[in-house]
């Protein structure tokens, strides 16, 4: 099933005119204040009516303008998740979740099993007042897949939260979009984010799309990196498990034609699944290394040198069609002759590697 959006809205001097199509699957939808995000989130989910244009999810017609089709809220079945949770105040928990069971058609998600699936079995008889932000978030998230939704859309759900309920939260939606048989869409404005949820990426910028694809070969087609994203830069690459080491707890990754070992026993062999390197972690060497401890070499060919911040420069290696980046001083660039072309080995320690 694809969400298909084509649509245009006006509001005063600002107009949101995009189309993409959003399969299976999890597709970010990225962009700063100001980009359209909001007014794209209330035309998907029937908010508010765009000016022309067209919305199907599958073989649904949503909305389309020339033909006089606007389905109502509910009639769309599209579960949503908001910045704030919006939850009913005086119903408990459990109450709130049974909320979107009740008003969505039979079947849907198991309500024990999406309770489990979010740790909050434990706040069902509680009231919304008594939970901290993330919990919150938990429930509205529980209370969304219990709508039997066609499609998800998630607006910003952690902007409103600080860096230790972010934490909290993201292993819960990582859980939840892992292999996701209907469009969801993840609307927010952190590249991290987007990142770490998202298989597909839509850049929006002044309304405008400006860059459809793989999350990766977006961010690149849009110009997305920057200064202050220098700490988190980093790419994530498909790989598929071919090796355990239960001795070691360990994991081989297949990364074209490299073994890339990463912590943890992280799931069975023949799995795909994804691995985030940060730049930060990559070393670079025109050489082999010998006796040491650094379980990851990889050898590949230098794409570009681009000068970063300050002191540093980024450096993209090809390593057997995976392109990761490394970030070193600039006097190591020069220093290393570093030039595209040029064969590196990129130099990673298993116990930077993280799931993507």
């Amino acid at each position: 099933m694809t969400l298909d959006v084509a649509v245009t809205r006006r509001l005063g001097a600002f107009t949101l005119d995009v189309a993409f199509q959003a399969p299976a699957g999890v597709t970010a939808v990225l962009g700063r204040s100001g980009a359209g995000k909001s007014t794209l989130v209330a035309a998907v989910a029937g908010l508010t009516r765009p000016d022309a244009g067209r919305i199907t999810l599958g073989d649904a017609v949503l909305f389309d303008r020339a033909a006089r089709v606007d389905l109502a809220v509910r009639k769309r079945r599209i579960g949503v998740v908001f910045q704030e949770s919006r939850l009913f105040p005086h119903f408990s928990v459990r109450t709130n979740l049974m909320f979107g069971r009740r008003r969505s058609e039979a079947g849907g998600a198991d309500f024990d099993q999406v309770v489990e699936t979010l740790g909050i079995s434990a706040l069902l008889d509680r009231r919304p007042r008594s939970l901290s932000g993330g919990e919150k978030q938990r429930v509205a998230i529980g209370r969304a897949l219990l709508s039997n939704p066609r499609a998800l859309l998630f607006d910003e759900p952690l902007a409103a939260l600080d860096a230790e309920r972010k934490a909290e939260i993201l292993p819960f939606l990582e859980t939840i979009v892992a292999g996701a048989e209907i469009p969801v869409i993840y609307v927010t404005h952190a590249l991290e984010e987007a990142r770490r949820l998202a298989d597909r990426l839509v850049a929006l910028d002044a309304g405008r799309v400006t860059a459809d694809g793989p999350v990766e070969a977006a961010v690149m087609a849009a110009g997305l990196e920057s200064a202050a994203d220098r700490f988190l830069d980093g790419v994530t690459v498909e790989a598929e498990i071919v090796e355990i080491d239960e001795t070691y707890q360990l994991t081989g990754l297949a990364l074209g034609a490299h073994r890339v070992w990463v912590p943890g026993v992280i799931g069975d062999v023949g799995e795909p699944t994804r691995v985030r390197f940060l730049a930060r972690d990559v070393a670079l060497a025109l050489d082999p290394p010998q006796r040491t401890s650094v379980r990851n070499a990889l050898p590949g060919l230098v794409r570009s040198v681009k000068r970063g911040e300050g002191p540093y420069a980024v450096v993209s290696v090809d390593i057997g069609g995976a392109v990761i980046r490394a970030e070193i001083t600039r006097r190591a660039a020069v220093e290393l002759g570093l030039a595209p072309g040029r064969v590196v080995y990129a130099l990673i320690k298993s116990v930077a590697v993280a799931r993507g």
